[in-house]
């Protein structure tokens, strides 16, 4: 057992976990989410369209397949690729106009979530993995 195999399975577990709670809260309204019709809605009232709800299924699946892979140790880098899109999208369509700090609105947190699971996708998952691909 190594201690960066422990710190590495930390940081998965813990933004894993996280992103499969928002998963579920966009696709099951589960964790105090809308689910699909109510994500849906909100991202309509950015300006996202009529194609509000296929935006709302594609972040939710996102965020939970994400999670899944990045927590398990399996896919990492897939799995951070999902995590990093669903940031960098929350950056460019809610964050962006409120400035970098996190006390306005902005982007630091996303910014700082893409940067982790960018590290730990390329330093690898570490030995504590579900499944080794």
């Amino acid at each position: 057992m190594t201690l960066v195999s422990v710190g590495l399975l930390i940081i998965r577990l813990v933004i894993g976990i996280t992103f499969m709670g928002h998963g579920s809260q966009k696709l099951f309204g589960w964790f105090g989410g809308y689910g699909p019709v109510g994500f849906s809605q909100w991202l309509e009232s950015l300006g996202i369209g009529f194609r509000g709800r296929f935006w709302s299924i594609a972040a939710g699946l996102f965020e939970f397949v994400g999670g899944v892979l990045f927590a398990f140790g399996t896919l990492t880098g897939v799995g951070a690729g999902l995590i990093i899109i669903v940031m960098l999208d929350a950056i460019l369509i809610v964050h962006r106009k409120n400035g970098y700090w996190i006390d306005n609105g902005g982007w630091e947190y996303n910014f700082v979530l893409m940067a982790v699971v960018l590290g730990v996708a390329l330093i690898g998952p570490g030995s504590y993995v579900l499944f080794h691909l």
